[in-house]
């Protein structure tokens, strides 16, 4: 009978190659997942409207890096048309007199027939005065998608962040994920702004988003 003997030595530092190689792979994946998230892009040039097209009556401008609605029902398309995306930026309502109401629009198109009229598309909404309220996910005139708390008031920024990829869609207040909920209807679109009213403020700042694929 042959007596095996083992060198120790040997399978120590064949495992210890073999660690080091999955660990190379598994750093790789991380990497490339990261990667499939694209860079950051800014909307707003925070001086113009240059990228931006306005519907409806309310008036917008750029004053001090921030885009201003008011003075009557409007929404802001931007230009570029997204399918899964990560969207972020910083948002504020003010009350004026009528009740301050906005929302900040996703895969959302320009109704053909009323192009003045509210969007065709998803929106995080914003609003502190009603129970469908600043976080909740809303499809065309109903709220779909339910906040889990109201953390925002009049006239105080906050931000907010969406995420949406295939039919799963995320909103995130004040960086705490307050709406989680799957819908399929609406695959593409612009971001888009909203000032409800004619007696409030609507502001948007450091806007920006990155594709996901």
């Amino acid at each position: 009978m042959r007596i095996m003997r083992i060198n120790f030595s040997s399978i120590v530092i064949f495992f210890s190659a073999l660690f080091i190689c999955s660990s190379a792979t598994l750093d790789h994946g991380t990497k490339n997942k990261q990667n499939e998230e694209g860079e950051w892009i800014s909307l707003f040039n925070g001086k113009d409207l240059t990228g931006w097209k306005a519907r409806g009556k309310a008036k917008w401008k750029a004053v001090n890096g921030v885009l201003t609605g008011s003075r009557g029902r409007g929404h802001l398309y931007a230009d570029p048309i997204v399918t899964d995306f990560e969207a972020k930026g910083e948002f504020r309502i003010t009350d004026q007199g009528h009740g301050a109401n906005s929302g900040f629009y996703f895969r959302a198109n320009e109704d053909p027939t009323e192009p003045k009229g509210f969007p065709e598309g998803y929106e995080a909404q914003i609003c502190n005065n009603q129970e469908a309220s600043t976080g909740w996910l809303w499809k065309p005139g109903n709220p779909t998608g339910r906040a889990s708390a109201l953390l925002t008031k009049d006239g105080e920024w906050f931000s907010m962040r969406v995420r949406a990829v295939g039919g799963h869609i995320q909103i995130w207040v004040k960086d705490s994920l307050v709406t989680t909920h799957d819908d399929t209807e609406f695959k593409e679109g612009h971001f888009v702004i909203q000032c409800h009213n004619d007696k409030m403020l609507a502001e948007a700042r450091n806007l920006y988003y990155r594709v996901i694929k």
